[in-house]
């Protein structure tokens, strides 16, 4: 199967993500690299769930990442 980039299929302009953390995440600039140890399983998933939607894994895994730093905020 041909690898697909998110940015060029139309698909891409219908993922719905929590606007307000995704576009202060995209404010920020130049992201920084890091390192998750995952079970293969979990990655599988995600790799289902985003192609389903039509995005990367990693740019899912960011948006999870993200809104769960969000809800943590206002929480406390």
């Amino acid at each position: 199967m041909k690898k697909r980039y998110a940015k060029s299929l139309p698909e891409y302009d219908e993922v719905e993500f929590e606007e307000e953390s995704v576009m202060k995440s995209s404010k920020v600039g130049r992201k920084m690299p890091t390192s998750v140890s995952l079970p293969p399983e979990v990655v599988e998933e995600l790799k289902f769930i985003a192609e389903k939607k039509g995005i990367p894994y990693q740019v899912l895994m960011r948006s999870f990442i993200i809104e769960g730093l969000e809800k943590l905020k206002k929480a406390s």
